[in-house]
């Protein structure tokens, strides 16, 4: 790994993570987009929201980067694909490449960033509009083939319109395989869960990510992890453990309470033990996004049980 600038990092030979860091309180070294360049093919995974697209076109430029085959979307919120339409203006050759439920969405964006708007305010404000993509620059799936080729895995756990790709041995993964924060003498790793929670669709989506036989998952919040068994292992047993707290809470019939079972589960996940080597904004960070994921476990036993 090589640090060749304040915002670009090399993990490997042609495979660059582009720091997106929001004017957002705790939002330093979180939002990320990959650059991976062969001598067959070049593309991005996520361009990331509008706010930050500068950043990404002076990474392209610094790296010598002067044609774009694909842009990869592993799913469309906001904070992943904002400035997918914005990037094509200036790499109009390349092709956009998403879920079918996402496409009409890339085209007109209006209802997207209205929905966005509505469930985050301030924070989709800080992100920046989205600029649409033009449909002819729209595919579901890219056309390589042989070492050029890219695999897509439909993953609709975290997002109805999630993917991974796959490429050689690196899975990016967008939040499939949840949230990855390397610390101080270890990792944060927390399953990226969404309120509209349903169990067997997130399960279902991790068993495919990891059966790909990808050797590395390629985060998209945060960097790169060369042990992929031990990530899914993890994110496994940490839905598990996830859900069978939640349903106990659930069964004693009390008054639902976020701020009481998040506080359980930094007393008793293993794979949250890193969170106290948190600074204090990334931990209010991630307790809003555990928040959600809670209250998505909790509605859906609620759903179960109507």
């Amino acid at each position: 790994m090589k640090q060749l600038s304040n915002t670009i990092t090399e993990y490997l030979p042609g495979l660059f993570l582009v720091d997106l860091d929001q004017q957002l309180t705790g939002f330093r070294s979180f939002i990320s987009s990959w650059i991976c360049k062969t001598n067959e093919v070049c593309f991005v995974v996520d361009p990331g929201p509008l706010s930050t697209h500068q950043v990404l076109l002076d990474a392209l430029d610094s790296l010598n980067i002067d044609r774009i085959d694909y842009i990869l979307l592993t799913h469309i919120h906001i904070d992943h694909a904002g400035s997918s339409g914005q990037l094509v203006k200036s790499f109009p050759e390349a092709v956009v490449v998403c879920h079918p439920k996402g496409i009409e969405h890339l085209i007109n964006p209006e209802k997207l960033w209205h929905g966005s708007l509505k469930v985050l305010g301030d924070m989709a404000r800080a992100y920046g509009e989205i600029v649409p993509v033009p449909e002819k620059n729209i595919m579901t799936h890219p056309q390589e083939s042989g070492s050029s080729k890219i695999e897509v895995i439909e993953t609709p756990g975290h997002a109805p319109h999630h993917r991974c790709y796959l490429f050689k041995e690196i899975l990016f993964a967008g939040e499939a395989a949840g949230v990855n924060i390397p610390v101080s003498g270890g990792v944060y790793q927390r399953i990226a869960t969404p309120p509209r929670f349903i169990y067997d669709v997130y399960f279902n989506s991790l068993k495919k990510a990891s059966i790909t036989g990808a050797e590395k998952i390629a985060f998209a919040h945060y960097g790169l992890r060369p042990d992929a068994e031990n990530v899914f292992q993890t994110a496994f047993q940490q839905l598990e453990f996830w859900m069978n707290t939640v349903k106990a809470h659930y069964k004693k019939g009390n008054n639902y309470s976020g701020q009481q079972l998040l506080l359980e589960l930094l007393q008793t996940d293993p794979a949250l033990n890193m969170f106290s080597k948190l600074d204090s904004d990334l931990q209010e960070r991630e307790k809003s996004f555990c928040l959600n994921s809670i209250r998505g476990m909790y509605e859906f036993m609620d759903r179960q049980t109507v």
